[in-house]
This record gives structure tokens, sequence and C-alpha cells, in this order.
């Protein structure tokens, strides 16, 4: 390894190197069994005798901390004891003060029986044939391209993503009108930066979608959030100077209803009449069990007010962290500057072998596939709800991968007596900004079929304890 040792300080030579070498052990940057430099080539590296360096490693040798085996070298012994960093924990830099209201990301932690939102199951996901188109775009290319790539995005792909969601959902666009972005969130991020001012109103629904609430507060927004019914957003409740609307119309998330023709229309005239923009989170459109989806509002749009995004996270895997916008021609140069600007482009061996993966038909058979299984899961856990969990009132959905029901009284007890019971759900109002709802929402892309039951029944306990 390449190791830095600071010789400045007071102290001669084998004492600093000493301290460098300790601090480097105590703080973790040198792991236990991690090889250390021969003495020789350290002393040649930081311009000192052999006989300094030696000192520095006997010294650590008989305090334990490193330990030699005989024509291998000199390594971190395993029994070297890490401490927590000494480094400063509050330092002079601080961020704007609106990142002090936005809380930092909570990763969710493994329990037995997890209804955890947003996620596809990882066991459907076809490894080997994806293997394959990864390994086919990488022998296409004779010699590696040097360059920055366009920052839309893979051709191939841009053209595959238009063709497909034309088919699938009618939306209206060419190659030209697609952007690749890292996932739903950077789309949202950049549409953000393009037409968001600081204090700029944006309208989001309520309940909605944290990470879009949180994202636009961040660029300085003001997030107002709008009350949706059963038909979905309330369009009469739209602030009149909003300048951006995100909204669910195909799932609402999170309560799973659509919006109805009726308001889709409404939303496009106030769009117009206001000069705001409409953001279309079409997040999960493509699992549907039972009735036909209505036409997305970009399909509908006729004045250019609608960007519609997409993601493969759902149909893929988050990990791969793919998306696409599909943008009207006047903010389509700002979008893709600004695109480059956040971080150039993405992995373009990735785009390049989804759209393969698209054109060759083999995302609308794993679309079929894993459809047929998630809907089993929908099924299950409705009826499981509607016969043995008479205080939810269930909110009619028929796609995605997650329902919500609702409750008469906070849940937040239950849910956490539920995390002691090794089940992971989360309460409505989790997705509420001002106006609190109580409820529970419950994904099933993650979790098995076969774990389902016992996962409801120790739900249930919760709720009786």
């Amino acid at each position: 390894m390449d190791f830095h040792v600071s010789l400045a300080g007071r102290g001669d030579l084998s004492a600093r190197i000493y301290r460098g070498l300790l601090e480097a052990i105590v703080d973790g940057r040198l792991r236990p069994g991690e090889r250390l430099p021969p003495t020789r080539e350290l002393a040649q590296r930081l311009e000192v005798s052999r006989t300094t360096v030696t000192d520095a490693y006997e010294r650590l040798t008989a305090e334990g901390f490193l330990v030699g085996r005989v024509g291998a070298g000199t390594f971190v012994s395993d029994q070297a004891v890490k401490r927590a960093s000494r480094r400063a924990v509050h330092g002079a830099a601080r961020p704007r003060r609106l990142w002090e209201s936005i809380p930092p990301p909570a990763l969710d932690s493994a329990v037995p029986y997890n209804f955890q939102l947003g996620v596809p199951d990882g066991a459907l996901f076809p490894l080997e044939t994806w293997r394959r188109l990864v390994a086919r775009e990488l022998r296409g290319r004779v010699v590696l391209d040097a360059r920055y790539a366009d920052p839309a995005g893979h051709a191939g792909l841009r053209a595959a993503i238009a063709r497909y969601v034309g088919v699938s959902r009618s939306v209206q666009a060419g190659a030209d009108d697609v952007l690749i972005t890292q996932g739903a969130q950077q789309a949202l991020g950049l549409v953000g930066r393009v037409l968001v001012d600081p204090g700029d109103c944006v309208a989001i629904e309520e309940p909605g979608y944290p990470p879009a609430r949180r994202l636009f507060q961040s660029l300085g927004a003001r997030v107002v959030g709008v009350p949706v019914d059963s038909e979905g957003l309330d369009v009469g409740a739209l602030p009149a100077d909003a300048r951006l609307v995100y909204t669910t119309p195909s799932h609402q998330f999170p309560l799973g209803t659509p919006m109805s023709l009726a308001r889709r229309t409404a939303l496009l005239a106030w769009a117009q009449r206001h000069d705001a923009v409409v953001v279309e989170d079409d997040y999960d459109s493509e699992y549907r069990f039972s009735d036909r989806p209505l036409q997305p509002l970009q399909s509908i749009d006729r004045a250019g007010r609608v960007v519609y995004v997409g993601s493969f996270s759902k149909t893929m895997l988050p990990m791969l962290r793919v998306g696409f916008l599909v943008a009207p021609v006047s903010l389509r140069p700002a979008l893709v500057t600004a695109r480059q600007l956040a971080d150039w482009h993405g992995d373009v061996v990735t785009q390049g072998a989804l759209a393969q993966f698209i054109d060759e038909g083999l995302l609308a058979r794993h679309i079929r596939k894993a459809t047929r299984q998630y809907a089993a899961r929908h099924e299950l856990i409705t009826s499981t709800l509607e016969r043995d969990f008479g205080w939810l009132k269930l909110v009619p959905s028929a796609a995605g991968l997650h329902l919500c029901a609702r409750a008469e009284s906070d849940v937040a007890e239950v849910v956490a007596r539920a995390r002691a019971e090794g089940v992971g759900v989360q309460a409505l109002a989790d997705f509420c900004g001002t106006r609190p709802q109580h409820g529970l929402v419950i994904g099933y892309g993650g979790i098995p079929l076969d774990r389902i039951a016992e996962g409801l029944r120790r739900l249930s306990r919760a709720n009786s304890a």
C-alpha cells in the first residue's frame, strides 16, 4: 500500500513515523491483517534512513500493534484495538440553515418480515440474462471511448425508452425528447434546478412522496401540500402562485388511487392558466392487476406543460440507477445542460445493456412474470386485511408494489411494537407534511409470498398488545 506518513511536528523522525502509524491503526485507516510497506521502501519514500523506520516498526511491534511474519513482511496485528477517530466532529464549516430542517436519509434496518416500500424482489431479477447483455456490450467495444458521453444519455436507450413508453403508456415521445438520469430522484432535481428559484412555490400531493418534498425544499422552494381525495389531487386547492406541481396520477403515492380523467383535464387547464409546469411521476404503473390504466397526463397535454418522469428502479433494480424524463422541447436544452453540470452522464455500459434488454422484448417479459408474483402478494395482503384487520380500512388499489390502509387513530405505537415483533411497516403519517393522517402503508415488493401471512399475524398481534 502507498501509505502516507507525515513527518511534521516535534520529536525525532522515528517518533513521528511511530505516531503516524499508530494513529492510522487506532483510527481504522490501517486494518488488522493489512501489510505495511517494507522498511527499506518506506525509508526511501520518506527520504530517511532505514534504521529510523525500523525503530518505529519495532516499537509498534513491542506494543502489540504490529506483527512480523518471516518471509512475508510486517502486518497490523489482529489484536490491535480500534478506537474512535479523534478527528474533530464540530468544525467551522456549516451547511446552509435550511439543511437543518431536512433529516438525513434513514436506511431501513433488516427485519425478518419487511413490508418496505419502493423495492422490487431481487430474486425475480434475470441476473444471468443481464450478465450476458453487459458482457455483450463490453465485447462490442474494441477500444473503450475515453471521451465523456452525451449528457442526454445513450442514444440507443433513449430510442428504446421512447418506443417502450409509447407502446406501453401512450407517451408521445421520440428519442430526442428523452433524457436519461440516475433514477427518478435526479430527474426531479434537474427539473427543480431548471425551473425553481429560491422562494418559488412548489405544490406537492398531501400525503405524498417525502424525497420529492425534501428535494424541492433543499432548492429553497416554498413547498405547499395539496390534499388528495378519491379522485386524486384536488386541483381547486392548488396555490395560485405555484411554479411547479408534482403529482403521481397513475398510482397516487402512497394512497394508491388513480387521478380521474376530469381531474387530469382540470390540472392541465390550471397549469396553462397559471403558467406552471406539471411533473408527472409514473413510478410503478407497469404493475397492474386488474383495471386498465388511464392515459398519462403527458399524452393529453397539448400545451407543453408536462414533464414525464420514469424509473427502472421498480421494474429492474434500484442499484442500476437508471431513470428518465420526457420533457417539452422548450425545456430540453436547459435540462441537458443541467445534467452535464450535475454529473455529466451515467454508466454508458449499463445504459447500452438496458437498451438491448428493452429492444429484445426482455423487459416486457420480465414485467409480465413479476406482475404475476406481485399480484399474488397483493391479493394475499388485501384478503387478509379485509378479513382480520377490522381496525383498518383498505384504500382500493389495483397496481404497484404497496397498498395503504387507513386507521381512526395514530398508529405510531403499533408500528413500534410491530418492529419489536420483527415486522417493518410505515405509518401513513410519515408521508404527510402539515396534515397528519392515520393508517399504514404496506409494501410487498421485497417480501416473499411465503413470509407474508406470518408477518401479518405479527402485525395484528402488535395492534392487540
